[in-house]
């Protein structure tokens, strides 16, 4: 199952996509919340309802897919959980190459950090080393504590694409890496959640990519993770309680900006897009922060 929200005059939405098409969840009964993350918390995780309610939504209730304003697919996600150096390939290719990392490494984002697809990604004013990096995002359906191998997968309801979108100068100035991974409308998220069931157990064996104006720049497998996804639900909740909403992104493969000799930085008037197999193309331009 696709969920996607959206944007209407009335507030935001959410809906089933259908080929081409979007059943309004919210045409279709008045009850459904608008945030994907709300629903999730009010319904352990269960999407089976959001199904039936698909079904027997009239033809008033479809639009076409194209028309649509996106929103982020989790609209107000609880917790922003994120992993560096997660593919050896991209340890390798940057300062820490001669450090291989033994744990996960883990930061945290803000949700004013994110846009979702189609809206721009915001280039700092202070300074042009805005990168790339290509991700999926694990969507949290159930609370979680102590997960085990055999277990962790039973937590998540989903998963998206992510554009980690980094201010290397300011990542690099201290040894935390927040501040560059926290500028305002840096990262993506989207276009959209596919459900955990459309998809191998722990998203294993995925292609991961990302383009820039077209140019494939980033080109990996989630087959590749240092740290899979499992193993990394038993790691953060050893300590976090994960719950409805939370989303995790899980690292990226090499091919980044900051690598490249030249470096590449993402500009005014560029398109960067990402897109894992099976979930489908997050597309963000990039535009100028504006002065004043």
């Amino acid at each position: 199952m696709k969920i996607v929200a959206f944007e209407e005059r009335s507030g935001p939405r959410l809906g089933i996509v259908e080929g081409d098409s979007v059943v309004d969840l919210s045409a279709a009964d008045s009850a459904i919340p608008a945030d994907l993350g709300e629903y999730l918390r009010h319904h352990n995780g269960d999407l089976k309802p959001l199904a039936d309610i698909a079904k027997r939504a009239p033809a008033s209730a479809r639009r076409p897919l194209s028309e649509l304003t996106f929103g982020l697919p989790v609209g107000r996600p609880g917790k922003i959980i994120c992993l560096g150096l997660n593919y050896l390939d991209h340890v390798k290719e940057g300062f820490l190459r001669d450090d291989i990392p033994k744990f996960p490494s883990i930061f945290m984002r803000s949700r004013t950090s994110l846009v979702p697809h189609g809206r721009p990604i915001v280039r700092p004013r202070v300074t042009e080393t805005l990168d790339y990096e290509a991700e999926l995002i694990v969507v949290v359906g159930k609370c979680a504590k102590h997960l085990t191998a055999a277990n962790a997968t039973s937590c998540i309801a989903g998963y998206s694409c992510g554009n980690d979108g980094s201010i290397r100068e300011f990542q690099r100035k201290t040894s935390q890496w927040d501040m560059g991974k926290n500028f305002d409308f840096t990262g993506g998220f989207g276009p959209w959640f596919v459900s955990a069931d459309e998809l191998p157990p722990g998203a294993k064996e995925l292609k991961i990519a990302s383009r820039l104006n077209g140019k494939v720049m980033q080109s990996g497998n989630t087959g590749n993770m240092m740290f899979p996804v499992v193993e990394t639900l038993v790691y953060l909740t050893q300590g976090l309680t994960l719950e409805p909403g939370d989303i995790i992104f899980t690292g990226t493969p090499s091919g980044v900006g900051f690598a490249r000799k030249p470096p590449v930085w993402m500009k005014n008037g560029d398109v960067c897009e990402i897109e894992i197999e099976g979930v489908g193309v997050l597309r963000n331009p990039i535009v100028d922060e504006a002065v004043g």
